[in-house]
């Protein structure tokens, strides 16, 4: 086996990446910071640009989108390519679309275009970060390094609302654009901290990027508008992309990667669990606006403890992947994610704190979660396919925030959830919030128990340690 490891990764000073590691922490903040932070402003935009609720969506939209499909790209980019050089590109952009977003506030495709280069450039943080923790560094050190990443993209995730909310609304949402800025102060230190890698044997399957471009897109619009249109042409283009994988010499995603069941229990998990927890903060707000008559600032202090404590708990829950194994921190996880639901449709009505400290521990279980499945998926991917499949992970999570949240968005509008049914509320005001939750509770003991099923078994040893 080592033999084989050989041959896909390069020696490298590992006292040199060791010292990146801070760097690590510094990009993964601010590239996650920009998920949530525009959220916020979308009402000042749409009342700025004259525009309805579809038209200014699309500035959280197209993030997504093309972050989503960023992450798969430069995952697969980093199979071939130095990932020195990558990151730098991937930062560089970054930071354009946000200088361009500022200085052309005032024309809305200008807004849509640079939120493009935005998620394009930003897509490349999370996918490089997670590819140098899969191929620098032992399973020990991989433990602390994702439960520390995962609970600082929590943290950023968490955070920003707050944060846009503040800055939107003591300055303009335009100098939200420049939030990502301080990144370009990385740049040198890891030019010279991270291995000048040689290119390695493969090209980029422009025609399988396309196709599984379109399917993202088209799958994230049919959530966000409604239209069957969507739905069909995701359909048809999903078709299409099986059909070249299968055919292409050196295909965009290798098919054999889905043929790993321990690969695809692990997509559809991540798919699940994140759109479950980034709807649950998409409904929180709007429960505690409507339940309690919060104004913003006092639903941000409500939620900020939570965020906070994702970055205390990271680190837990890294040594505890080392200590303990993936497999128990995942289930440790999803039961305090599932408490934790359980407590919020219980409780609203009552103290709001009660709310508070259940979002605390949605957010412990959510870093716990995070760090040790993404342990466990890296364990299962060979070394020549780390980028690609870490890459492809982390869109599928990402994209499930959009597309589970517009799906809680539709239900809400439409009360499907409006009927009495938890036994513990009795405000009929409160039905639709509480039983929503509690709907998204049994799906966490469903991951739970389809996790257990996929992932019973001990995971195999990793073939990807550092040499």
């Amino acid at each position: 086996m080592k033999s084989v490891e050989s041959k896909t990764k390069p020696v490298t000073d590992t006292s040199d990446i060791k010292k990146s590691v801070p760097w690590l922490y510094f990009v993964i903040f601010f590239s996650v910071l920009n998920e949530s932070v525009f959220n916020v402003a979308t009402p000042s935009i749409a009342k700025q640009f004259a525009l309805d609720a579809a038209g200014v969506s699309w500035v959280v939209t197209i993030f997504f989108i093309v972050f989503g499909m960023g992450m798969v790209i430069f995952g697969k980019l980093s199979d071939m390519y130095s990932i020195k050089k990558l990151i730098t590109i991937g930062i560089a952009l970054y930071s354009l679309g946000s200088i361009l977003g500022f200085a052309l506030q005032s024309w809305y495709p200008a807004v849509i275009l640079s939120r493009a280069l935005q998620g394009a450039g930003g897509s490349a943080i999370p996918a490089l970060v997670f590819a140098m923790v899969a191929r620098y560094f032992t399973s020990d050190e991989r433990g602390k390094l994702f439960g520390i990443i995962t609970s600082t993209a929590s943290f950023a995730v968490g955070i920003g609302p707050v944060l846009g909310g503040y800055i939107a609304g003591s300055f303009s949402w335009a100098y939200l654009f420049l939030i990502p800025l301080p990144v370009l102060i990385a740049i040198p230190f890891f030019r010279k901290l991270l291995p000048t890698e040689q290119p390695r044997p493969g090209r980029l399957d422009a025609v399988g990027a396309l196709l599984l471009g379109i399917v993202v897109s088209m799958l994230v619009l049919f959530t966000t508008e409604a239209r069957w249109l969507y739905l069909c042409a995701a359909f048809l283009a999903l078709v299409l992309f099986i059909v070249h994988i299968r055919r292409a010499k050196e295909p965009f995603v290798d098919p054999a990667l889905f043929a790993n069941p321990l690969y695809r229990s692990g997509l559809v998990i991540g798919f699940l669990i994140f759109g479950t927890v980034m709807s649950v903060m998409f409904v929180i707000p709007l429960m505690l606006h409507h339940m309690y008559e919060l104004s913003t600032d006092k639903i941000g202090l409500i939620m900020f403890p939570g965020a906070i404590s994702a970055v205390v708990f990271g680190r837990v829950a890294g040594n505890m992947t080392v200590r303990r194994g993936s497999h128990f921190v995942v289930y440790l996880g999803l039961g305090l994610i599932a408490l934790s639901l359980l407590l919020q449709s219980s409780t609203i009505g009552l103290w709001v704190w009660y709310i508070g400290v259940a979002l605390i521990m949605m957010y412990i279980g959510f870093s716990f979660l995070q760090t040790a499945l993404a342990e466990s998926v890296t364990q299962i991917l060979p070394a020549d396919q780390i980028g690609i499949g870490m890459g492809f992970y982390n869109m599928t999570s990402t994209i499930s925030g959009a597309v589970v949240t517009a799906l809680v968005a539709k239900a809400m509008e439409q009360k499907l959830f409006a009927f009495p049914l938890h036994p513990l509320i009795s405000d009929a005001h409160a039905y639709v919030y509480g039983n929503l939750i509690l709907f998204l509770s049994f799906i966490v003991l469903a991951v739970a128990l389809f996790y257990l099923f996929s992932f019973g078994k001990k995971v195999p040893q990793s073939l990807n340690e550092p040499v």
